[in-house]
């Protein structure tokens, strides 16, 4: 069983931290770990079967950040409530910032949401997990070399009709100092199908690491993993595992530790 909140939670905290050590050089993400709704929600109007499915959180992705940090020694930042209720890795303001559809699964509670009610979200949730993000950055900054981020999302097996061949996919935009060595670490193995920005590309959506990591020159890479290979604890701590190996060499690269805009 993966490691969660209860559904019924009544008033989830807009992030879970886990602490690292001062010169860990890296911090590592989750934008869509939780599928919590707040009660007072009344669960937005989506039916149960999809309330743990991938239209409200990122199935495995928070468990295998949390993998990830026990391995690589260093802090994480996990967003704490559904992307239903507000998505930390949109804009606000954006489209699918506070989504009237996900998935094709309507979303009713979303439908009539006014300023006043988005700009509440955004402040209960959104800002506190960037901000907090913001400032673990600038604590590893101080403290260390130039810091390293790392996101981790999942995807599901077939969209539509049609499945999706890659067991894990590599995202980057303009800077590819960590896609391009992690990528060639992943397509060694040859049980794996890895894909290059791809089932999605960070170069259409990739808010929060474009905003943290992206716009201050810092290393930063994300990665897509298939949801039925992280649908339980074992499974999670295997892609822990091969993440952490893959992503150790490149860590240790010195040439990594500095400022760059591209």
């Amino acid at each position: 069983m993966l490691h969660f909140i209860p559904l019924d939670h009544p008033e989830p905290a807009p992030f879970e931290c886990i602490d690292g050590p001062d010169d860990a050089g890296l911090l590592l993400i989750c934008d869509h770990a939780s599928p919590v709704i707040p009660v007072g929600y009344g669960e937005l109007g989506v039916a149960g079967e999809h309330r743990y499915a991938h239209v409200a959180w990122d199935i495995g992705a928070a468990e295998v950040t949390r993998g990830l940090a026990v391995r690589l020694g260093a802090p994480a930042v996990l967003a704490g409530v559904s992307r239903l209720v507000i998505d930390c890795n949109r804009q606000p303001g954006d489209p699918g910032s506070i989504p009237v559809n996900s998935c094709g699964v309507p979303v009713p509670g979303n439908a009539r949401v006014d300023d006043a009610e988005a700009d509440a979200r955004a402040e209960r949730w959104f800002w506190p997990y960037h901000h907090e993000i913001g400032t673990r950055l600038a604590h590893l900054f101080r403290h260390g070399r130039v810091p390293a981020m790392v996101s981790v999302h999942s995807f599901t097996p077939c969209l539509g009709q049609a499945p999706r061949p890659w067991h894990v996919g590599v995202l980057s935009n303009r800077d590819t100092r960590m896609s391009g060595p992690v990528l060639r670490g992943l397509r060694g193995r040859a049980e794996l199908v890895v894909g290059d920005n791809q089932p999605y590309s960070a170069r259409e959506i990739n808010y929060t690491l474009d905003t943290h990591a992206g716009a201050a020159g810092l290393p930063h890479v994300s990665f897509e993993i298939r949801q039925d290979l992280v649908a339980d604890g074992p499974s999670c701590a295997r892609w822990a595992d091969l993440l952490a190996e893959v992503l150790r060499p490149v860590l240790a690269d010195e040439s990594l530790r500095r400022v760059e805009v591209f």
